[in-house]
């Protein structure tokens, strides 16, 4: 596995880097940050790659950023199940993956406001992001209702929308902490006693 700033050995036209970097395994970023919206130029610097090589396995910005993140998304989908069967609640174990995504969120600089971008090429993005984790987030919503915990109604797609808006701009203000506004959110959605 290569380290941070460690060039990728290239054997064949690109296999061995794009097998490597589909596993995220090629590049390492200080404290797991990669700006979403960093120029594709220093993206390839840092995997130690020419840009050809990047557009030639990655031809949007939405399949670059979908290979980087996608150890990440897959954690994210895999850990809601555990949550819910080692927690004490649905509820608490919805809280603490609604917390687990605020982290993913805000540690990837600009992915949230590249989540709510309008732009076709992000489409892909916003479709694997969702397709993994909207029935995480289903699941453990249909569970917290389903135990009386908190109210019907709401549905993931309306919840993962909020938390991410709530996350937008965080990386660029000290004075923000979105998981306080995401933890009010989400004690909300608590039955009244």
């Amino acid at each position: 596995m290569a380290g941070y700033g460690d060039p990728v050995t290239v054997d064949a036209p690109g296999e061995t880097w794009y097998s490597d970097f589909q596993d995220v395994e090629s590049v390492q970023y200080p404290g797991e940050v990669f700006d979403a919206e960093a120029p594709v130029r220093d993206i390839a610097a840092e995997a130690g790659v020419g840009m050809g090589t990047i557009y030639r396995h990655f031809p949007t910005r939405a399949d670059l950023i979908i290979a980087v993140y996608r150890h990440q998304v897959e954690a994210c989908a895999e850990v809601g199940p555990a949550l819910l069967t080692a927690g004490p609640t649905p509820h608490a174990a919805l809280a603490q993956w609604a917390d687990l995504f605020v982290d993913f969120l805000v540690t990837k600089h600009g992915l949230a406001a590249a989540l709510q971008t309008d732009s076709a090429g992000f489409e892909a993005l916003h479709t694997y992001f969702l397709d993994r984790l909207l029935p995480v987030c289903t699941q453990l919503l249909d569970a917290a209702t389903a135990s009386g915990e908190i109210r019907s109604g709401l549905d993931a797609y309306q919840l993962m929308r909020g938390i991410g808006n709530l996350c937008i701009g965080a990386e660029n203000d000290t004075r923000y902490d979105p998981r306080r506004l995401v933890t009010l959110l989400v004690a909300g959605l608590c039955q009244p006693d």
